[in-house]
């Protein structure tokens, strides 16, 4: 085997690794968000960046980015999350054909009510990955990161 196939099974098995272990942290977050909030995984996503702006809103092309998804299924998203009085839509002042999505104080409250549940499952299923050996590694070095700035 060249030394080319070795960098490319060896980045194939970091891939496939990186992939058990959000498979796993997501199976962890998605039964304890539903179960004690209502929530899914990605709509904690969407209330959390948007908790995390300043003026708490994001134009609806950011919000995709930010949540990893299409502009239709964000679209799709915020349609549900509004309907249930978590998020609001407006038009940007300076540009009509901008949308700006935005926490509802209900859906501020929410965030609020599931960020401690998200945080702490977050630990302990990396805390439960560190001792798989397969997903030691990666576990381990998420938490070597470094703190953010702000």
């Amino acid at each position: 085997m060249a030394i080319a196939d070795d960098s490319s099974l060896i980045r194939a098995q970091g891939w496939r690794t990186l992939a058990a272990l959000h498979a796993h942290i997501e199976a962890d977050l998605e039964r304890a968000l539903q179960s004690e909030h209502t929530l899914s995984v990605v709509e904690y996503t969407v209330l959390d960046a948007l908790g995390r702006q300043d003026g708490w809103h994001m134009r609806m092309q950011q919000l995709a980015r930010a949540s990893a998804l299409s502009s239709s299924a964000a679209t799709r998203l915020v349609n549900r999350l509004e309907d249930r009085g978590i998020l609001t839509r407006f038009l940007c002042k300076d540009d009509r054909r901008g949308i700006y999505t935005e926490l509802t104080e209900e859906g501020r409250a929410l965030l609020e009510r599931s960020r401690p549940t998200h945080d702490d499952v977050l630990e302990k299923s990396l805390a439960a990955a560190q001792l798989v050996p397969e997903l030691a590694p990666l576990a381990e070095a998420l938490h070597r990161l470094p703190s953010p700035v702000g």
